[in-house]
């Protein structure tokens, strides 16, 4: 019975291995997508110092400069709002970018409500007009009304012990992420703009043209949700290419298997964290600063918590702490590392 307990163990731990040695939080989640639409992380948060607005922040870009160093002008990058936990979006975000030539980009911001809240592209009211994009150290703001948004080159925020991971969990502290940069989009917004009441959900997604149709290509609520829990990239593929609301039908299985494997929970348990994590929305309510999974701030560290439930408390901590080159005041993300530049 001990060797039976031991080596159930062993799996366990050799199954997380593989789930998360593959791709750390949601970068590079799916290989072969175009990294200019690739989701690193989604981040929404109180404002320091003003609990009548909130900050959203939405990365892509795991590799740039190497792959590519702008978004794409016939992308549309999106923030959805579900205000009535339907998994629908209620209002939405949308960040459209325009190439003038020489790498210089400008950025277009939507706010839409109501059914246009779940079409794609520029629909709704403009709310931020022609803000120049940043791909220097620069953090160019643009302000329109009780709006404020940066899209450019930053630092990555994300922080993780990878080799720790696929050394047996064998942590030694090490920042994989440390010299990373990414593309980020911030805007700052009165909460009233995110519905008339407190408890919401978000998630992002990104679109481009498929035959003339602007046609999911990622998408993401929550930290490690797909990078743990499904392991064929296929199967990462589809779970970007689906909306939230069909998640459940599709994934729920799988994602009660896996808690089995990993955790070695029962049926009932591993049923009831999967329905927590599906759909893959992030939950958060704006009079409240608590952090993940209220939201989900910077400083945040969703991979120790990633790393406790899947182990069922075997591993708690890689022991990496979140970067120090955050910024103060808007848009929060650190000047990037131009030494990757080169």
């Amino acid at each position: 019975m001990a060797l039976r307990r031991r080596e159930e163990a062993d799996r366990s731990n050799s199954l997380t291995m593989k789930a998360l040695k593959v791709s750390m939080a949601d970068h590079t989640d799916a290989p072969g997508m175009d990294p200019r639409t690739d989701i690193t992380d989604l981040f929404v948060f109180l404002k320091p110092g003003d609990p009548t607005k909130s900050i959203l922040i939405l990365n892509v870009n795991p590799g740039v400069p190497t792959q590519a160093n702008t978004f794409d002008p016939e992308a549309s990058y999106e923030l959805k709002i579900d205000t009535n936990a339907d998994a629908q979006a209620e209002i939405a975000f949308h960040v459209l970018f325009a190439s003038s030539g020489e790498g210089l980009q400008t950025a277009t911001v939507h706010r839409a409500i109501g059914d246009a809240a779940q079409i794609a592209g520029p629909v709704g009211a403009v709310i931020i007009h022609d803000a120049p994009a940043s791909f220097d150290s620069g953090a160019p703001v643009t302000t329109e009304g009780n709006y404020r948004f940066f899209a450019g080159l930053r630092s990555d925020p994300w922080f993780a012990d990878v080799l720790g991971v696929l050394n047996n969990f064998q942590f030694t502290g090490q920042d994989f992420f440390a010299g990373n940069n990414v593309l980020g989009m911030a805007l700052e917004v009165s909460n009233s703009a995110l519905g008339p009441q407190p408890q919401i959900g978000v998630w992002a997604r990104t679109l481009v043209p498929v035959h003339g149709t602007l046609t999911q290509v990622d998408q993401m609520g929550r930290p490690l949700i797909n990078a743990v829990f499904n392991q064929a990239d296929e199967d990462r593929h589809t779970f970007n290419r689906t909306a939230p609301a069909q998640q459940r039908e599709i994934f729920l299985p799988r994602f009660v298997a896996s808690l089995r494997a990993l955790g070695g929970y029962c049926e009932a348990e591993a049923t009831q964290i999967a329905m927590g994590f599906l759909p893959d929305i992030l939950s958060y309510n704006y009079t409240s600063s608590a952090g993940y999974p209220n939201g989900r701030k910077l400083t945040d560290d969703p991979l120790d918590k990633m790393l406790a439930l899947t182990t069922n408390g075997k591993v708690t901590t890689d022991r990496v702490g979140p970067h120090i080159d955050l910024l103060d005041d808007f848009p929060y993300l650190g000047s990037p590392h131009l030494l990757a530049m080169s």
